[in-house]
């Protein structure tokens, strides 16, 4: 007969629980729930001040634009190359390989050959750096509050144990701050709530705020990863004639083929089988 695991049982502090007049008791916390609460309220007062501090965008150049959408139309010619015929394919290369070792879509040909401007010294990338740096540290001194603030009222605590199993793996994300060793990794710390509740809490944002909000720090963290990322290149210090011309090579040695290659012999072949 096999044997049964023991379930591991911790007597919690009876004051850490609300109970009615009756005596019955609830699972509410009063550290689950203070937690919970600040994060989304430090998580509104965050978007409100990423919103008041962003500065209004600035009219941009026709030619940087053009600038900009032509390197994005040769990345997505040779990203998607399998979603054109073979004919499209070429002539979208040839015109765009010629173009770009030309310099015909540079915001400024007579530079050309010439070392970039020092960002320090343009004031444009001086106020997209100070931009950046303003989100940074919207982002970093709540943070750093909140976690003095846990740390100072509630570190060590063991405020929950989750209703389903979990491996020995999970034990030093759930039990962070509670130096135990045979501990059921169910249990989870204070520290490890506020964790979670980092990563946790877009949803609630979303609602809250909408979609397009500030106080979703997983939304700042991936926002490079987004469809702008292309741009990124146009970015001080960088010269957009290597971009260009690097951008050149990568289409030219683009092996094509089409999703429509030979697909009447395959429906064939799928219809006779």
């Amino acid at each position: 007969m096999a044997a049964q695991v023991p379930v591991q049982t911790i007597h919690r502090d009876p004051q850490l629980l609300i109970t009615y007049t009756n005596g019955t008791r609830v699972g509410s916390y009063w550290i689950l729930f203070p937690i919970t609460i600040v994060m989304i309220l430090t998580g509104v007062l965050r978007h409100y001040a990423a919103t008041l501090m962003a500065t209004a965008p600035k009219k941009q150049d026709l030619k940087a634009t053009r600038e900009q959408r032509a390197m994005m139309h040769g990345v997505s010619v040779r990203t998607h190359y399998y979603n054109l015929s073979k004919k499209s394919f070429i002539a979208r290369r040839e015109a765009l390989t010629a173009a770009y070792e030309s310099g015909a879509y540079l915001k400024a040909p007579e530079n050309r050959g010439q070392a970039p401007p020092n960002p320090m010294t343009d004031p444009n990338a001086m106020e997209g750096m100070m931009g950046m740096m303003k989100g940074n540290m919207a982002m970093m001194i709540p943070n750093t509050l909140i976690m003095s603030w846990i740390n100072a009222f509630f570190s060590g605590y063991v405020i929950m144990k989750l209703p389903f199993p979990l491996t020995i793996k999970f034990k030093s994300m759930l039990q962070a701050g509670v130096m135990t060793k045979d501990m059921d990794p169910r249990w989870m710390s204070s520290i490890s709530w506020y964790f979670l509740c980092i990563f946790g809490l877009q949803s609630v944002f979303n609602f809250i705020l909408g979609s397009d909000n500030a106080a979703s720090q997983m939304a700042q963290q991936m926002g490079a990863m987004g469809p702008q990322a292309p741009q990124a290149g146009f970015g001080p210090g960088v010269d957009p004639d290597k971009q260009f011309l690097g951008e050149a090579e990568n289409i030219a040695v683009v092996v094509h083929y089409s999703v429509l290659d030979d697909v009447e012999d395959r429906l064939l072949a799928s219809v006779k089988a």
